[in-house]
């Protein structure tokens, strides 16, 4: 079950976070791939450099992810194939950057599941957190924010050179949930509270959506500026 937020917010022309959901059946079981990228403000074209390396995450699903699923090949092998589009992502932002004249760059949360296994690639300061428990429930964020005391990035997809991305990879149990948020999304809002609404058990996709709208209005109403984007997905 997959739910999903992007708002521009108003204090932002344009929303430079893109993401994707994907999933697809297939003889070996179900695969999901989900994503946010949060395009660099203050700098040249974010919406850019967020949108291209989301639909080049499209094409490495269909023609790089499930095509190795299929063949049974090892999750190492995954690993370093998803390692090497990002490095094609980062050349070509590279190029582009030089011949226009830009800066640009994107941050990267990446999440794959497939059969009890989870996979993720991370740079940046968006984050992945994990969501468990019933009575007392347990949130966990997977995912090392890349970032300096005033919050600049120090790592991301972009045209500042090619940073190797986080990788970690677990497995996945019944009745839990991962949430992928830029850090408009999270800035605001506190661990314990990510967990107490975002909780799995009894969540239905509707529930869910408005959920998500609650969290993203807490965090406006706290005056956060930058744009807003979660996916949430309960296993």
């Amino acid at each position: 079950m997959v739910s999903v937020y992007w708002e521009k917010g108003p204090f932002r022309q344009t929303n430079q976070d893109s993401l994707v959901v994907l999933q697809a059946l297939t003889m070996r079981g179900r695969v999901l791939l989900a994503a946010v990228c949060d395009g660099m403000g203050g700098l040249d074209a974010g919406e850019c450099a967020s949108g291209y390396l989301t639909e080049e995450l499209v094409t490495w699903f269909y023609d790089g992810l499930l095509p190795a699923l299929a063949k049974r090949k090892p999750l190492w092998v995954i690993r370093r194939r998803a390692e090497r589009k990002i490095y094609q992502v980062q050349s070509r932002l590279e190029r582009y950057s030089v011949k226009q004249n830009l800066e640009m760059g994107t941050t990267l949360s990446l999440l794959v599941i497939w059969e009890k296994k989870y996979l993720l690639w991370h740079l940046g300061d968006s984050r992945i957190y994990r969501i468990s428990g019933k009575k007392r429930v347990k949130t966990r964020q997977l995912t090392v924010d890349h970032a300096d005391a005033h919050k600049r990035l120090t790592k991301c997809v972009g045209s500042f050179g090619f940073f190797l991305p986080d990788f970690k990879m677990g497995t996945v149990k019944k009745n839990e949930a991962f949430l992928i948020c830029s850090d408009g999304f999270w800035n605001k809002i506190t661990i314990n509270e990510i967990g107490e609404v975002l909780s799995p058990f009894g969540m239905t996709e509707e529930r869910c959506d408005r959920r998500l709208r609650e969290i993203g209005e807490a965090a406006l109403q706290r005056g956060e500026r930058d744009n807003l984007s979660a996916v949430y997905i309960k296993c």
